[in-house]
């Protein structure tokens, strides 16, 4: 009797296994998610409209969290509702997006409808662009109507950053280094790796967000041998309505560009002055490394193949300062973007000539104040920590104690470049937890973020490779 069942038992897994594999849809094949470090890692490839799909369908839970978090923190900083970023995204962004991204912000939507999400494409869309929406297209919005502008919709100050290439580098090669800064609330999520190979273009390895179809804080390498990040240019201001979205591009030059003149075109056509960042991309094949800051009105750009760039929200060519970013004060040694920019400098003199990832994760680990003096994480520290400032960052209307920070790092040189290879840490670099709980008890003034707000505890260094097949 008991082999009687077993052969039953088997025939019934024969017969529901093509059943299973006709139920999956075709656009899932060769895509894979695992998760590993507090990080997860995502392989999708294929056309724009399976990418998508995959994306949609793979991390529809991420996703619908993710979405949440856009939602609340977009309404609660700017006055307006969800519907008025959707009717932004489609009037405003969606015309001014190319084909074959439209195919791909069409397929994470269909991917999502697959999974039974109520969300659209248009959500997808608003959170896509929601950097630009809420921080460069609304004050220009509010500045044509004659309205008065939120405090938050301000262009932000994103990450701390180093490329050095040459002398600069132990072995004369390039080294790159990036921190995320954002609000936790989004930072806890802002934790996928995107392992991406498009039907046409260049194989893509970069972090990211659920949802979103570039990296958006800007880490990552292709196939050519670029090896990219950004930090975001401070209180930048501009929008010109019929520009290319930021994150179009910026994912359009990760995926086609081979050199950094190719970099640097795809980037400056169509700009729409959206997110405007200070870019800092190194060749791998000829050890060169650029700095591109990419205001509406300026877009200068620095190339050399010895030496080293930082970047932590500091604006540098003076034309850009008086026409693209002129609430930017470079003479304000209290502020959190000229205080990191100092130490940045420092630090570099400091091991130039011995630059690794090592050294490379401790520059993003780094908690020296220069304007106090000493050892003091907060908001002028490499490694930002906010929620521990008793005075906030003014200048982006950031209260004290703001839950807002260093929320990953990201480190690469030119080996881990060749083989489409980095290394990251999930949560504050420098290892330190933040806890929700007593955060909230000490803090009740940031209770409204109770919903969408959770613990961002630091993973450890970790290496991740395209075509990785699981997390062990």
């Amino acid at each position: 009797m008991r082999i009687r069942l077993s052969v039953l038992a088997l025939l019934a897994v024969c017969i529901a296994a093509p059943t299973l594999r006709a139920a999956t849809p075709k656009a899932l094949e060769g895509s894979y998610t695992f998760k590993k470090n507090g990080w997860t890692y995502v392989h999708l490839q294929g056309s724009p409209a399976d990418i998508g799909f995959q994306h949609g369908y793979l991390l529809s839970a991420e996703i619908e969290d993710n979405y949440r978090v856009y939602r609340l923190e977009e309404e609660h900083n700017s006055g307006r509702d969800w519907p008025f970023f959707r009717n932004a995204a489609k009037a405003v962004l969606w015309p001014n997006i190319e084909p074959e991204y439209r195919a791909e912000l069409e397929g994470i939507a269909a991917g999502l409808k697959a999974k039974g999400s109520s969300l659209d494409l248009w959500d997808i869309v608003a959170i896509n662009g929601s950097l630009e929406l809420s921080d460069y297209y609304l004050p220009w919005l509010n500045k044509k109507e004659g309205k008065p502008n939120p405090p938050k919709d301000v262009a932000p100050g994103k990450c701390s950053a180093f490329i050095a290439s040459g002398s600069a580098t132990k072995d004369g090669k390039i080294v790159i280094a990036h921190s995320n800064w954002s609000s936790y609330a989004e930072g806890e999520r802002w934790t996928i790796v995107f392992d991406i190979v498009p039907a046409k273009g260049l194989h893509m390895l970069m972090d990211g967000a659920p949802g979103i179809i570039t990296s958006q804080d800007d880490f990552g390498v292709n196939a050519a041998g670029l090896m990219i990040t950004e930090t975001t240019l401070p209180m930048a201001a501009g929008w010109a309505p019929k520009g290319t979205p930021e994150f179009v591009r910026s994912r359009k030059a990760m995926q086609y560009a081979h050199d950094l003149d190719e970099y640097v075109a795809i980037m400056r056509k169509g700009n729409n002055g959206g997110y405007a960042n200070s870019w800092l991309v190194g060749d791998r094949k000829t050890g060169e490394i650029a700095y591109l800051e990419l205001g509406l009105k300026h877009t200068p750009l620095t190339r050399k193949k010895d030496g080293y760039f930082v970047s932590s929200n500091f604006a540098a060519n003076p034309d850009l300062i008086r026409d693209d970013t002129p609430g930017f004060d470079p003479t304000n040694k209290s502020s959190s973007m000229n205080a990191r920019h100092i130490r940045a400098e420092e630090f570099m003199q400091q091991h130039v000539g011995q630059l690794d990832t090592e050294l490379a994760e401790a520059f993003l680990s780094d908690h020296v104040d220069t304007f106090v003096g000493g050892e003091r994480a907060g908001q002028r520290s490499l490694c930002g920590h906010v929620d521990k400032a008793t005075e906030g960052e003014p200048v982006w209307d950031e209260k004290p104690y703001d839950p807002i920070g260093a929320v990953t790092g990201k480190v690469m040189d030119s080996a881990l470049a060749e083989k489409m290879s980095f290394i990251a840490r999930a949560g504050h670099p420098c290892g330190d937890d933040f806890l929700v709980e007593p955060f909230l008890a000490a803090h009740p003034e940031f209770q409204w973020q109770k919903p969408i707000l959770g613990d961002m505890k630091a993973g450890p260094w970790t290496t991740f490779t395209s075509a990785e097949v699981s997390g062990q």
